[in-house]
């Protein structure tokens, strides 16, 4: 195999790809971008080693995704593209009444600790089952950890709500994102959560298929920028119609 040749540009914007898995979202990012993914963060070596070899060009780090510095791993360079793709299997309607671990169905958080940080990512994406906009608190049912069916989606809009313009001291969200943060509610940077980081922020449910790729499943995806510029999702390009392609 000839391994390819890359040339960097250090004063360009970086790309970061969290929960990295294999790399198909680094794979689908280069095809979009033109150019490697500068970070990729798993905590599994597995995962890790399958990403070294697809993207030879991209800073690895075996990590969990909260340990991460931002400005310690992007040197200070500005961030364009950020992405993240956290465990959804705590959310997913396989998962059933199972109890569930709060870490994994908080991992979400991770993506404030970024939209905090010196090297807030100019344009986040975020992709999930559907079922993320259910994410809620969690309680006691049986003696296992279970969604509270009472506050469905409850946590879901309060993190969309310290994202774009803020939320209420008492929102349990806010606690929440506190307590996975490491942030005292009181200090400076929480307040930050308080006011709103500022992100517009929109979401859709999307089929692969509807864009060439074998699979029907529905998807997440949650665009956030902070540079002023619209959120456009693509136009659909295969499906039943004279303008798109056959599925």
């Amino acid at each position: 195999m000839t391994m390819r040749k890359y040339r960097d540009n250090l004063f360009r914007e970086m790309i970061v790809d969290n929960f990295a898995g294999g790399g198909g979202a680094s794979v689908g990012i280069e095809l979009a971008t033109g150019r490697p993914v500068d970070i990729a963060v798993n905590h599994d070596p597995d995962a890790i080693a399958m990403h070294k070899v697809n993207h030879p060009f991209t800073q690895h780090y075996q990590e969990d995704v909260f340990a991460i510095d931002p400005e310690k791993v992007t040197g200070g360079r500005p961030v364009g593209i950020a992405w993240f793709s956290p465990d959804c299997k705590h959310f997913s309607r396989a998962k059933g009444g199972k109890p569930v671990e709060k870490k994994i169905r908080g991992l979400s958080w991770v993506i404030l600790k970024w939209a905090m940080s010196s090297s807030a990512p100019r344009v986040i994406f975020m992709e999930n089952v559907p079922e993320i906009q259910t994410w809620g608190p969690l309680k006691e049912i049986n003696g296992a950890m279970r969604p509270d069916p009472t506050r469905e989606g409850e946590t879901f809009k309060g993190f969309v709500a310290m994202l774009t313009t803020g939320i209420e001291k008492v929102h349990p969200a806010f606690s929440e994102a506190c307590e996975f943060l490491h942030l005292d509610p009181n200090d400076a940077d929480a307040k930050r959560l308080l006011c709103g980081l500022g992100y517009a922020v929109e979401f859709k449910e999307l089929k692969a298929c509807d864009y060439g790729a074998p699979t029907i499943r529905k998807r997440f995806y949650l665009i956030a920028r902070n540079d002023g510029r619209p959120i456009v999702f693509p136009a659909p390009t295969h499906g039943k119609g004279k303008a798109l392609k056959p599925y």
